[in-house]
Formats: C-alpha cells, structure tokens, sequence
C-alpha cells in the first residue's frame, strides 16, 4: 500500500469559490487526467510536511495545511494508494507548471468537464453534494 496526500487547495474569486486540479503529465502513469497535487508520503515525514513538499516541488508554492477532508484507499491495476486529502490554502507564491501539464481553478459544477484519476471519483462526488465551503 503506497501511502498518498493530496491538497485541496480553495480559493474565494469574487463569488465563486473555486479548488485548484492539476493535470498529470502524458509520460507518467493515468497521464493527461486530472487530480488534486500532491504525491508519496516518504519515509519519515508526518502527512502534512510530505503535502507542504509536494507543493512545493510541484507548483512552487508554500501551502497552510488544514483539516482533513477524506481518507480512501484505491486499487489501481497497477498499486494501491491509500488517499489522505487535505483542505488547504497557499500561503506563499503562484502556481506555476513545474511537473504538470496543466493547472485550472474550478467550481464544483465544472467538476463534470474534466476526466480525473479514478481514485478522485468518491472525493469529486462528496464535492459535488456538499460544495466546497462544508
């Protein structure tokens, strides 16, 4: 079981509140889908430094790790992830491009436009039902 965080990170713009997806490069597995950033909990580390890294590395930016929002375990064809994802907010920076292909701030109503990771689906769900400021 590999064990993976993730980040949602939420923003106020004007009205909306929007969530920020990432999509996976081509050359990587389930390449070109969308997911939330974040990455493997390496050795060591504590599930919210293993997120403020992975944000880091990934889109040049500092996050303010929140409270847990799901826990799921998935089983792809090719591994396991347990999946811990977190509410989160950029304390620091502007998201660039530095390992993804794409990046895009959306509401829970775009959600349907986008093809995610299948282990996203029950969060994108929850999502969907709740919003994002429950």
């Amino acid at each position: 079981m590999t064990n993976v965080v993730a980040a949602l990170i939420v923003r106020r713009n004007r009205e909306r509140i929007e969530m920020l997806i990432c999509q996976r490069p081509a050359h990587k597995a389930r390449g070109l889908l969308w997911e939330f950033v974040g990455g493997k909990v390496e050795s060591g580390e504590t599930q919210e430094d293993a997120l403020v890294r992975e944000c880091r590395e990934e889109l040049g930016v500092t996050v303010a790790v929140g409270k847990p929002y799901m826990e799921l375990v998935h089983r792809y064809p090719d591994l396991t992830v347990r999946l811990s994802l977190f509410r989160c907010t950029i304390a620091e920076g502007t998201p660039q491009l530095l390992e993804h292909h794409d990046l895009r701030w959306i509401t829970p109503e775009e959600i349907p436009q986008y093809d995610f990771c299948p282990a996203d689906e029950t969060v994108l769900t929850r999502i969907r039902e709740e919003g994002l400021d429950a």
